[in-house]
C-alpha cells in the first residue's frame, strides 16, 4: 500500500528530527566534526577574495593608464642598437637629442595605427595662493590627454584648441590642491600662482582610487597633487629643455657628440658629459585597435631609434599588455589557490565521514532498536545521511562567516585589496552541502545494512 505525500513527510521529518537530536546530545563532538567544514568553506571564500582583489585592482590599473595606450618614457643610460653603451662606443661623435615633441609628431603622421598622442612635461613647483604654499608636479599635456587616461572633471571644463595653440596660462587643478587652496569655495576663474606665472583656474580632477603598484609598474602617477597645464604654456612660460644652449655651441664645432639642448651647465659652465635633456619626460600613444597594440609598438620603437641616431634612450611599453598578462597570472593563481582551499574541504569531508562511521559503531544498539520496532532501512539513511548533511550545513553557514571575516582582516592587516563575491560564497556553501551528503552517505549506508538481531546482542 502505497503511503500519501503527507504520511511520507511526517515519517522522514521525524528521522530528521532524531538526527537533529543526536547533534545536540553530543554537541561538542559535532563541533569538531565540522571544524573542518568550517575552514574549508572559510579558506575557500577568503581565497577567492584575495583573487578577486587582484583581477579588480588590474581592471581599476588599465583604467588608470587608459585603454590602447603605448607609454614612451626617455632612458638615462644611452645604448646603441649594436648593444654598446654611449660612452664605450667608437661612434662617439653620434648625438640624440632625447625625447622631443618632433618624436611625437612624427608618430602620429607617420603611423596610421595610431588614434592620438599626447606629449607630457613634468617639473616640480611650489604653488602659492593667498601666502600659503604647496610642493606640486606641474604638467604640460595636449587637449587629449584626459580622454586618453580617463580622467574626469569634478568642476569646470577642459583645455580648449585656443588655450593649447596660444599657450593661455590656464590650469587644471588635483582634489588636494583644490582642498588647500580653496576649501569649500569653488576655485573655477580663481588664480593659482606657480614660479612667476599666474594660472587660472579653469577646472578641477575627480579624485581617483590609486594604487601605489600602478605607480612602481606602470609608470602612472596620481594626479591629486598635479596643476596640469597646456603643453604650449609649459613650453613657452615655464621650461623649455628643448632650446639650444647659445654657451655650448662652441662644443659643436669640436665634436658633434657634445650637442646638448637646454639644462643647466656645471660650475664651469659646460654640460655634463654622456648625457642628453629629454625635452619631454613622456609620450603616450593611443592606438585605434588593442588588437594593434603590439606591432604598433614595435613601429614606434624603430621610428624613434631612427630618429635618435640608432641610440636607445627611450623605452617603449605597453601597459594594457602587462596588465593583461598580469591577469593572467592572477586567474592562474586563483585556480591554485581555489584548489588548495577545496582540497581542504574534502579532507573536512573524509572526517565527517570517519566521525559518522565511528558513530554508527557507537549507537549500533539504537539502530537494532529502531529496526525492530520498525523503522526500515530507509529511515536509518535518512536519519544517518540528515545528521551529516546538518553537521556539513552548519559546518558550512560558520564558515561563511569566517571567510568574511579573514578575508575583511587580510585587507587590514596585510593592505592586500579583497573582494567577497556572492558567486564565492554560494560555491563554498554548495560543495559543502555536497561533501555532507557524499561523504555522509556511506556511513549512513552501513548503519542501514546492519542486523537488527546481532544490533541487539551488541
Amino acid at each position: 500500500m502505497r503511503k500519501s505525500p503527507h504520511q511520507l513527510y511526517r515519517r522522514y521529518s521525524h528521522n530528521v528530527l532524531i538526527a537533529f537530536e543526536a547533534i545536540l546530545s553530543n554537541k561538542v563532538k559535532s563541533f569538531l566534526t565540522a571544524l573542518g567544514i568550517m575552514f574549508g568553506v572559510a579558506a575557500v571564500i577568503s581565497m577567492l577574495a584575495i583573487g578577486k582583489g587582484a583581477q579588480q585592482e588590474v581592471l581599476e590599473q588599465i583604467k588608470l593608464v587608459g585603454v590602447n595606450n603605448i607609454i614612451i618614457t626617455p632612458n638615462d643610460q644611452s645604448i646603441e642598437a649594436n648593444g654598446q653603451t654611449g660612452e664605450d662606443s667608437d661612434q662617439k661623435k653620434k648625438f640624440s637629442r632625447g625625447l622631443h615633441q618632433m618624436d611625437a609628431r612624427a608618430i602620429l603622421e607617420n603611423i596610421p595605427t595610431v588614434k592620438t598622442v599626447s606629449p607630457v612635461v613634468s617639473l616640480s613647483y611650489h604653488a602659492i595662493k593667498e601666502g600659503k604654499s604647496y610642493p606640486v608636479t606641474l604638467e604640460g599635456v595636449s587637449t587629449d590627454y584626459f580622454s586618453m587616461l580617463n580622467i574626469t572633471l569634478d568642476k569646470g571644463k577642459h583645455f580648449s584648441h585656443q588655450h593649447s595653440d596660444k599657450g593661455l596660462p590656464v590650469c587644471i587643478i588635483g582634489d588636494n590642491i583644490r582642498r588647500r587652496f580653496f576649501n569649500q569655495r569653488n576655485p573655477v576663474g580663481q588664480y593659482i600662482k606657480c614660479g612667476q606665472v599666474w594660472l587660472q583656474v579653469i577646472g578641477t580632477i575627480a579624485k581617483r582610487d590609486f594604487t601605489t603598484s600602478a605607480s612602481d609598474e606602470m609608470g602612472i602617477s596620481s594626479s591629486d597633487n598635479t596643476i596640469i597645464i597646456p603643453i604650449k604654456t609649459m613650453l613657452m612660460r615655464f621650461k623649455d629643455r628643448g632650446t639650444i644652449n647659445p654657451e655650448l655651441m662652441d662644443n659643436m664645432a669640436g665634436g658633434g657628440a657634445r650637442f646638448f639642448m637646454g639644462g643647466n651647465p656645471d660650475e664651469e659652465g659646460n654640460q655634463p658629459s654622456g648625457k642628453t635633456q629629454n625635452q619631454l619626460d613622456k609620450i603616450i600613444v593611443q592606438v585605434e585597435d588593442t588588437e594593434h597594440l603590439s606591432a604598433t609598438a614595435d613601429v614606434i620603437k624603430r621610428l624613434i631609434l631612427r630618429r635618435h641616431a640608432n641610440i636607445y634612450d627611450f623605452e617603449v611599453t605597453v601597459p594594457e599588455l602587462l596588465l593583461k598578462q598580469q591577469q593572467k597570472t592572477n586567474e592562474i593563481f586563483n585556480i591554485v589557490l581555489g584548489a588548495i582551499a577545496g582540497i581542504s574541504l574534502i579532507v573536512g569531508g573524509i572526517g565527517i565521514m570517519n566521525i559518522m562511521l565511528a558513530s554508527v559503531w557507537e549507537r549500533i544498539r539504537e539502530i537494532g532498536t529502531r529496526q525492530a520496532i520498525g523503522a526500515s532501512r530507509k529511515d536509518i539513511i535518512v536519519q544517518f545521511l540528515a545528521e551529516s548533511i546538518l553537521i556539513s550545513i552548519s559546518g558550512g553557514l560558520i564558515g561563511i562567516c569566517l571567510g568574511v571575516l579573514l578575508a575583511h582582516l587580510i585587507h587590514l592587516m596585510a593592505d592586500i585589496k579583497t573582494i567577497v563575491s556572492f558567486f564565492s560564497v554560494i560555491v563554498a556553501f554548495g560543495v559543502s552541502a555536497t561533501v555532507g551528503i557524499i561523504f555522509g552517505y556511506i556511513p549512513a549506508k552501513s548503519a542501514a545494512t546492519q542486523d537488527p538481531v546481532e544490533s541487539l546482542r551488541h
